[in-house]
């Protein structure tokens, strides 16, 4: 199984893991809310901003597919790279208001990992197939 095929097949499972949970904190925040890991429910109109988290992770998840579908596979490794970022502030936000550690680490720092890894060997991939187009060019190119 090549590399790519490997990166699009994670990629695309992040997709997927990405819209589900998102659209479940935009249509019934109750019920997704509790496995996030914070300690407690928000009070008042709180719920107003699990709502906004899932609109942010599903424009996230979005702008993962267009690249992955597109096929515009540096941008992808690097934009994965960055929403590697996402998890990570969700877990230290977890941590900074004593939630679950286990949520914190189990949940969003395995996604970060997972994520940043995708990111980067999709971008290891991305350099392969430029430096096999570049070689391909060249002996050509040398022979005029």
């Amino acid at each position: 199984m090549s590399l790519k095929t490997v990166n699009t097949a994670l990629t695309a499972a992040l997709v997927l893991f990405v819209l589900w949970f998102g659209t479940r904190f935009i249509v019934s925040p109750e019920t997704i809310a509790p496995t996030f890991g914070l300690p407690s429910w928000p009070s008042g109109d709180g719920d107003g901003f699990l709502r906004l988290k899932g609109i942010r992770d599903v424009a996230g998840g979005l702008l993962v597919a267009a690249l992955l579908l597109t096929g515009q596979r540096r941008a992808l490794g690097t934009v994965l790279l960055v929403e590697a970022l996402i998890p990570i502030g969700d877990m230290t936000d977890v941590l900074a208001h004593h939630g679950s550690t286990a949520a914190a680490y189990g949940v969003h720092g395995l996604t970060a990992v997972v994520v940043a890894a995708t990111g980067l060997m999709t971008l290891h991939e991305a350099r392969r197939a430029t430096a096999a187009v570049t070689t391909a060019v060249t002996p050509a190119a040398a022979a005029r």
